[in-house]
């Protein structure tokens, strides 16, 4: 239904458009009681679906990527789709706007998006007051730095998202590898990054006495553009500062074999959804098998099947996240991949 009535009206509107649609149509939905007719639709529920990874319980390894629920609004409302945990973010100290628009395009013949939002976003203090709700599903929260924070007191920004969140989201995810804030990857590099994630894990500690829990997991989420010295930086970095995993990957500014309007393909951002597929699904059997499996890994990056999630779960993941396929396909993918996950198991 959806792919055949539902995402052609959607496609024929802007795509930033259709994405605060989208929001405001599942809210209404939600307010209406129609939350548990969708779960009763798209949720699969087995305990062969359960994994533990990073010690947190996922009651199935499929979630949705951050950026899509930027500012924490649907996390529970996503939950009802099926999905077995929610990233939102990429979230900053301060609200920013993010890059002038437009700044979201489709390119259909790839089934793929670029996009290059700039970390738009309400700030991390709203995005508190939305976690202070009960969660029905496990949340993660990635964080960034704002756009006028200098590389070099970048620590900063991310501190201060951590210590923010840290009583309100069960794992967190550095990112310094979107391409749409300028110089932000820069922070890949092994010095810079090094040093980071050492002053996160001293932060972690310190979080965990103060609220009598224990540390929340810290992962990476790196690009798909780096090369394999780099991605072999990646691994010694994980061992050295001793983080919890890593989300292979954000979007890529490759636009190597698209098929799209010459004019759609030069814009300016990340690419994300199928040309990505097979590139992520690299740099994760890169990982572990270079890592000998040392550290989980969250696979993310072109899933539009069940074919696809499955492929990254042989390479090594131990989960998968969903963003541009969720969009093409529609909330029946989630389904159908833990439907597939589950055929292997019986």
């Amino acid at each position: 239904m959806y792919k055949i009535l539902i995402r052609p009206i959607l496609f024929l509107f802007d795509p930033e458009a259709v994405h605060h649609f989208s929001f405001w149509a599942i809210k209404l939905f939600s307010r209406l009681g129609l939350g548990p007719l969708f779960r009763s639709i798209f949720e699969v529920r087995n305990p062969k679906l359960e994994r533990e990874v990073f010690g947190i319980k996922f009651k199935n390894p499929v979630g949705l990527a951050a950026g899509f629920d930027k500012d924490a609004k649907l996390y529970n409302e996503f939950s009802d789709f099926g999905f077995g945990f929610v990233e939102i973010g990429t979230l900053t100290p301060k609200p920013q706007p993010g890059n002038p628009k437009k700044r979201l395009f489709r390119l259909r013949q790839d089934r793929a998006i670029i996009n290059r939002m700039g970390f738009n976003n309400k700030g991390v203090f709203e995005a508190v007051e939305q976690l202070k709700k009960k969660h029905r599903v496990i949340v993660g929260g990635n964080i960034g730095k704002n756009k006028v924070t200098p590389n070099d007191q970048a620590i900063k920004d991310y501190l201060i998202c951590f210590e923010a969140l840290f009583d309100h989201v069960d794992y967190f995810v550095v990112n310094v590898s979107s391409p749409n804030t300028p110089g932000l990857r820069e922070l890949q590099d092994k010095e810079p990054l090094t040093n980071l994630l050492k002053k996160l894990k001293r932060q972690n500690s310190k979080q965990a006495k103060k609220y009598k829990q224990k540390e929340k997991p810290i992962l990476l989420k790196i690009a798909p553009d780096l090369t394999d010295d780099q991605l072999l930086d990646i691994i010694d970095i994980v061992g050295t500062t001793e983080i919890d995993g890593v989300i292979a990957s954000n979007t890529t500014i490759s636009r190597e074999g698209l098929k799209s309007h010459l004019i759609l393909t030069e814009e300016k951002g990340g690419l994300s959804g199928k040309p990505l597929t097979q590139r992520s699904t690299e740099v994760i059997r890169f990982l572990a098998k270079k890592s000998n499996k040392a550290f989980p890994i969250i696979g993310v990056g072109g899933i539009h099947s069940p074919e696809d999630a499955l492929e990254k779960l042989d390479a090594g993941a131990d989960l998968v996240q969903l963003y541009t396929g969720f969009i093409y396909e529609g909330p029946a993918l989630i389904k159908k991949i833990n439907k597939a996950i589950l055929a292997r198991t019986s």
